[in-house]
């Protein structure tokens, strides 16, 4: 037997960044590959309603989770081959995010730096894609582990089977099927550095960084990190809690012509353009914003957060607003970032 952590009635207010309150019937921990086997055989794995939880850095819970909640609790790091232009990594997914792309750099790798400091652990990364400054971790991913529910069978599956998207993939689309359980990332050696992204080269000047290594990136995306959003340690939130929605190109040079100063960038689709959601929030007049203790971050319009004592409810009320304020003025749809658990963003029942 493993060492499998089964609770009843767990609270989990301090296993999401939010800090909302919220109850799982049952949670199941398990924190070496003896207990992952014993979960395996759990007949509740299988059956039920299933929510697989690490940090809670991209969730918000405007309910409690129906069912069995997950946590897997490995939190290995190996290097599986290597020669002098690349490394495979291996990656259990209860390693925190922001200790691999460290690890990664302490190890002459590189590919990550600008995803440092993203909150989570790395079972969450492909299933998010998660994204910054640039980059998506995605392209670096050549297989992610996973428990297939509906085969009973543990899976591994390449970067094209995982099929992502803008902060998707097929974990998230099938969210109630897989049980992340580590990822591998093909990394190079030595590889182009991205700067021209959100003030990196301005941070890398204040640095009096004159020819930037990748360690060197990872600071000042730090740096900017911690300057502009507020920490999740200090007070409750989730990193953006919105996507910066993608347009037809037509759509966002007429958007420009009308409102000039909105920030515009390219997609990965050349008929698309990516729009900063975060500007459109201020200039509905959302920064700063508070209801009781839900509210807009004043640091960043991306972030929601809880003052104290705010419910998930009434976060999810909060954020229904905000993108109803910029629908009606900019005719454009916001979608939340987090998974909403309890509820649909449209307000009806999960």
């Amino acid at each position: 037997m493993g060492t499998l952590r089964l609770l009843e009635n767990a609270p989990l207010v301090t296993r999401n960044t939010f800090r909302v309150p919220a109850t799982a019937s049952l949670f199941a921990e398990a924190r070496d590959r003896a207990a992952l086997d014993e979960l395996f055989g759990y007949a509740s794995l299988r059956n039920g309603p299933l929510l697989v939880l690490g940090e809670g850095s991209n969730l918000l819970f405007a309910g409690d989770p129906p069912g069995l909640v997950v946590s897997i609790a490995l939190r290995g790091i190996t290097i599986l081959e290597r020669d002098d232009d690349r490394a495979l990594v291996r990656a259990d997914a209860g390693v925190n995010w922001n200790d691999l792309v460290h690890w990664t750099l302490g190890h002459g790798l590189e590919g990550l730096e600008n995803l440092a400091l993203i909150p989570g652990n790395v079972g969450a990364a492909p299933i998010q894609n998660i994204g910054a400054y640039g980059s998506e971790v995605g392209e670096f991913i050549e297989t992610v582990e996973a428990f297939d529910r509906d085969s009973g069978e543990l899976r591994r599956l390449g970067r094209a089977a995982c099929a992502f998207g803008y902060r998707d993939s097929v974990f998230k689309r099938e969210g109630e099927r897989w049980v992340v359980v580590a990822v591998e990332f093909r990394l190079p050696s030595r590889h182009e550095l991205r700067l021209d992204y959100a003030g990196i080269r301005e941070e890398l000047a204040a640095m009096s960084i004159d020819t930037p290594r990748a360690s060197h990136v990872a600071e000042a995306v730090t740096r900017l990190r911690t300057r502009k959003l507020p920490n999740p340690a200090v007070i409750g939130n989730a990193g953006s809690f919105f996507k910066n929605p993608q347009v037809a190109a037509d759509v966002a040079t007429a958007l420009k012509a009308e409102h000039a100063a909105l920030p515009i960038f390219p997609a990965n689709n050349p008929a698309l353009r990516k729009l900063s959601a975060a500007w459109m929030i201020e200039n509905c007049g959302w920064k700063g914003h508070r209801d009781g203790d839900a509210g807009v971050s004043a640091q960043h319009a991306l972030v929601l957060v809880n003052h104290g004592h705010a419910t998930g409810a009434q976060l999810l009320d909060l954020a229904h607003r905000v993108a109803t304020s910029v629908r009606e003025r900019f005719g454009v749809m916001l979608e939340p970032e987090p998974r909403i658990i309890g509820a649909r963003f449209d307000g009806s029942p999960a």
